[in-house]
């Protein structure tokens, strides 16, 4: 190999370990992409995002949520929170605004397509809300961030396709601090006999023939590095419980 190709090589090699090394130990560091939203949308989000959350999805954290391309992790980013800044100084502001991830999608090199209230929530005052609007597209700067639902613990919410006891079907609310739900349980609590639960598609965990009696469900709640806990509700569903009700798990979680 020629001098000049060692050296082309060597220098790419680096600069390959250096991104790797920063994103692994300053996780807490901005990266840099572009954002969209969503020109027909409401001022909140949808209904109909590929998460499964409903309703719910359109309104939580005020309705500041964005679709998300790679983020999305095959349903994994549903629920995660992300703080979101776009980076003209002429219009934007240096914090940004916080979204929750809802649906799945992509625009034109975007890593989010935001609600047009959480795009509009990047500017500085209301009159730059009229200047980058129109813009469509902008570049942004991001970072993962804890979610915080001071009022709320992580609730269930149970599928209207649910049908007991042959069939259930339910979706996390309220996910909270800086970790992936990685996987879940269901658990008898008379007999404390758990199976693991199948993620369908975004944050819908389901399973044929559930339990009887009271349930208990567990998430394990992962980060990057691989550290991973069990998180134990302090409240189970009860045994007669009913497609479209929510049940609150009475926990929070801080991290």
């Amino acid at each position: 190999m020629a001098p000049l190709q060692v050296l082309s090589v060597f220098v790419a090699s680096f600069i390959f370990m250096q991104t790797l090394g920063n994103s692994q130990t300053c996780p807490d560091c901005f990266v840099h992409s572009r954002a969209a939203h969503y020109p027909n949308s409401e001022e909140k989000g949808t209904e109909t995002g590929s998460c499964g959350f409903g309703t719910f999805g359109a309104t939580i954290n005020g309705g500041d949520v964005s679709a998300a391309s790679e983020l999305y992790r095959n349903g994994l980013g549903c629920g995660a929170c992300y703080q979101v800044r776009c980076t003209d100084s002429n219009y934007c502001s240096a914090k940004g605004v916080t979204i929750v991830v809802t649906d799945q999608g992509a625009g034109d090199r975007t890593d989010f397509i935001l609600s047009q209230r959480a795009f509009a929530r990047m500017a500085q005052t209301t009159d730059a809300v009229t200047s980058i609007l129109p813009l469509g597209v902008v570049d942004i700067e991001y970072r993962r961030v804890s979610c915080s639902y001071p009022d709320k613990n992580i609730t269930i919410n149970i599928e209207e396709s649910s049908n007991n006891p042959h069939y259930l079907a339910f979706v996390i609310w309220y996910q909270q601090g800086k970790r992936d739900i990685t996987a879940v349980q269901l658990c008898e609590t008379q007999n404390f006999v758990c199976k693991l639960l199948d993620r369908t598609h975004g944050a819908v965990w389901t399973t044929t023939s559930p339990p009887r009696g009271p349930l208990q469900i567990r998430m394990l709640l992962s980060v990057d590095d691989g550290d991973a806990t069990w998180v134990v509700p302090v409240s189970n569903i009860p045994e007669n419980w009913k497609a479209g009700d929510t049940y609150d798990s009475g926990i929070q979680v801080d991290e």
